[in-house]
């Protein structure tokens, strides 16, 4: 594995991109293109509407100077079983969001959980006592992986089909976390953290809103398009603390550059402090 200072000093045109449908709204393009310029590399980073359907397509008819590929939904899953390896947090979780070259075939990591612990550790959430969930689909799976990371001790599972959250409910046994489910619906416990997977256009009522809101601590939504949402609403509403997902997309492109650039997201950038701080104005203005 080269370092990310090796590996970059060599300059050559790459281009990635970003998939997904829709992706129109995609701040990534924004991002990418801040880090590279101050990084003063000629990479080329795009964005490509692609579907479950489109997907397989679309990779195999990728060049070789396609480097490197961000996914967001729908195709998380699809990312994970193209990989020919996998990291740590792609298995755990079944899903990826980045997909690099590797030899003749891709390699499959998932950045979310580790962007979602850093952008929580900002709130100032590390180590809270409990924390909820809302929301049981993928994205719900690496947020459990990234609240086990921030060392939270016990977590809840609101769901509005609580079946739907038997995968949730059995990695985190696996993994020693105690974790409970309950209906949207439901009567909600304390909690000091409550960290939304919802779609931004997730219907919930102003009733289950409100009374996740009254017992929910600080919010963070991991949506950033269309904030605040209904439960963003809701927090405001009664002088909560609530966060969109905007700094857990910074986060998660950081670690997706450091793979880009050096195959491993545990290798810093190069003058890494000023390349996030570029990235985070882009992100402000994007």
């Amino acid at each position: 594995m080269t370092t990310a200072a090796a590996d970059l000093s060599a300059g050559e045109p790459r281009r990635f991109e970003v998939w997904g449908s829709p992706i129109g709204h995609s701040l990534s393009p924004a991002l990418h293109a801040a880090a590279y310029d101050r990084l003063g590399l000629p990479w080329r980073y795009g964005r490509r509407r692609v579907d479950e359907t489109s997907f397989a397509r679309e990779l195999a008819s990728l060049g070789p100077e396609f480097r490197g590929l961000s996914l967001t939904m729908p195709l998380k899953t699809l990312a994970h079983d193209a990989g020919r390896t996998r990291d740590a947090a792609a298995t755990a979780t079944g899903a990826a969001n980045t997909l690099v070259r590797s030899g003749d075939g891709w390699a499959a990591f998932n950045t979310d959980v580790g962007g979602l612990a850093a952008a929580l550790t900002e709130t100032g959430s590390a180590a809270a006592p409990r924390a909820r969930i809302v929301g049981a689909g993928a994205t719900a799976t690496s947020a459990l992986l990234a609240l086990e990371r921030i060392g939270v001790g016990r977590i809840e599972i609101a769901a509005r089909r609580p079946a739907a959250a038997d995968p949730l409910l059995a990695l985190a046994a696996s993994r020693g976390i105690p974790a409970t489910v309950s209906p949207l619906d439901a009567p909600a416990g304390e909690v000091e953290l409550t960290v939304s997977t919802l779609p931004g256009d997730a219907p919930v009522s102003d009733a289950d809103a409100e009374r996740l809101a009254a017992t929910g601590g600080t919010l963070y939504d991991v949506v950033y398009g269309t904030w605040p949402t209904a439960l963003g609403h809701a927090w405001l509403a009664a002088g909560q603390p609530a966060y969109p997902g905007a700094t857990m997309l910074l986060h998660q492109a950081v670690l997706q550059i450091r793979i880009f650039a050096s195959g491993s997201p545990d290798e810093p950038l190069p003058g890494e402090e000023d390349v996030v701080a570029v990235m985070r104005r882009a992100l402000v203005g994007g």
